[in-house]
């Protein structure tokens, strides 16, 4: 493994000056807080990509699909199992996980469009003790950093081919195969593509992308509408849901855009996975998600599909008995590899498993995180805080989150620069891997199963979260190298 790269400190202020302006110049940008729309600020990013084992990278990608037909089947052939299981979360988690799966609820008599398509990212640490991947978590909506993942590897290996990380000849640090580029703004704009033209042979539909209000990370979003346009020549409008009553409107079913009536054909959600995001106009937003789920539009992810990325669902799949009854037909040595992500994840319910863990969470606390449904950052408890945590609520209420062992990563000390500030510290990275699914959420059916590249964030050891656009990482890229 090489380390990284020893420059001068001229040589550094040179680098640095060359990935700022690299990242203006190409859309590797985020808006900052407060901003006037004609201001950006460079996304925080590393200025060196970070090593990762190649064979737990092939590894992750390898089990990408198997991950995706997994939830898929759950959705499609055990809505049942699934809807008792979100029925029980819903009463530990009223305002978020029992509002989406009310209106699941209020919607599934009227849903229209049996297909459905998922744009998921399933996220890993390298177990620094064996190099093995260890799934995280696996996201079903709003993954985010398809778009600005390309943008990052396209920059390194700027860097690398132009000389600026070698400090003496100009020469290319990194060799080609070591340093790729993840091409996820495009295979996420291609799965968008194959549901609208499932929705539509004919041209001239548009996806709609739903996004927050004010959206700082606009950038990682326009980066895929481009790649739509340009590669697929599909339009697309981004609208709040606040605005979803106001801009669009149902006639036979068919959703349309009000202003232009071009016929919507994906519903693609960069909101809607927080609380928050129903915040500013409470009604509204729920009456939004209602209607936008009983059009004929496809959605991305349907609310059903959403909730099947509950943290709970993911507890109960470490169970391999479980696991092969979701997929019967799975091969022994894919199997083996799907189990080997796992780490040990309980209930805190009054089952022996639960039990256990109760007692695991105010003995070994430094060994554990604790979790409840919720998506987007910020919302975990860490080691030594769970005792005390637990003990603040209701014991009841403990049933509403998942006790995860926690994964020691590796620690590199890479450089990150945020805004025009370069800090050298350790950090921790995690691997996403993004993948796409078309199915039919009636009949199981899948049309489609791809994957579509990767994404590399990183965060300083000393911090528990990782969201960028939240301010705990940053975007990195993986320096492949043999063990």
């Amino acid at each position: 493994m090489k380390q990284f790269p020893q420059l001068s400190s001229l040589q550094e202020q040179e680098l640095v000056e060359s990935v700022l302006q690299w990242s203006l110049a190409n859309g590797l940008t985020m808006y900052p807080p407060n901003f006037p729309n004609y201001q950006v600020n460079n996304a925080p990013i590393t200025l060196f990509p970070t090593p990762l084992p190649k064979t737990a990278f092939k590894d992750a990608v390898a089990v990408q699909k198997v991950f995706q037909e997994l939830y898929i089947n759950i959705v499609s052939k055990n809505e049942s199992w699934l809807s008792e299981i979100l029925q029980d979360l819903s009463s530990f988690d009223p305002e978020f996980t029992g509002k989406l799966f009310e209106t699941y609820l209020k919607a599934k008599p009227h849903i229209i469009q049996p297909l459905s398509l998922g744009l998921f990212r399933s996220d890993y640490f390298i177990d620094k003790s064996n190099n093995q991947i260890k799934q995280i978590e696996f996201n079903t909506v709003s993954v985010s950093f398809g778009g600005l993942s390309t943008k990052i590897g396209q920059l390194h290996q700027y860097l690398n081919k132009s000389g600026k990380y070698d400090s003496d000849y100009s020469n290319a640090y990194y060799d080609d195969d070591e340093l790729q580029i993840s091409n996820s703004a495009n295979e996420l704009a291609k799965g968008l593509a194959e549901a609208d033209s499932s929705y539509s042979k004919d041209n001239g539909t548009v996806v709609i992308f739903i996004v927050q209000p004010n959206e700082r990370n606009c950038f990682d979003q326009r980066h895929i509408e481009y790649s739509l346009l340009q590669n697929h020549n599909i339009k697309s409008y981004r609208f709040t849901l606040e605005e979803v009553e106001l801009k669009l409107t149902v006639n036979s079913s068919k959703l349309y855009v009000k202003a232009t009536m071009d016929e919507v054909s994906v519903v693609y959600y960069r909101s809607g996975y927080a609380p928050s995001d129903y915040t500013n106009n409470p009604k509204a937003c729920w009456d939004a998600r209602l209607f936008l789920e009983t059009s004929a539009a496809i959605k991305c992810p349907s609310l059903l599909t959403q909730l099947s990325g509950a943290k709970k669902i993911q507890q109960i799949l470490t169970d391999e008995t479980i696991l092969k009854k979701f997929l019967p037909s799975i091969e022994p040595d894919t199997l083996k590899l799907l189990t080997s992500t796992f780490v040990d994840i309980y209930p805190l319910d009054d089952s022996p498993r639960g039990l256990k863990a109760q007692k695991l969470a105010f003995e070994f606390p430094e060994k554990f995180v604790l979790k409840p449904q919720r998506e987007g950052g910020g919302n975990n408890i860490y080691k030594e805080n769970i005792p005390e945590f637990l003990k603040s609520l209701p014991k009841n209420e403990w049933q509403g989150y998942i006790l995860m062992e926690l994964i020691e990563p590796p620690l590199f000390k890479n450089k990150v620069i945020r805004n025009n500030e370069v800090y050298n510290e350790e950090i921790i990275s995690e691997l996403g891997i993004f993948g796409t699914i078309l199915f039919n959420e009636q009949s199981g059916e899948i049309l489609s199963n791809e994957n579509a590249g990767w994404l590399l964030r990183s965060k300083f050891s000393s911090s528990n979260e990782g969201g960028v656009a939240a301010g705990f990482g940053c975007v990195d890229n993986v320096y492949l190298y043999e063990e």
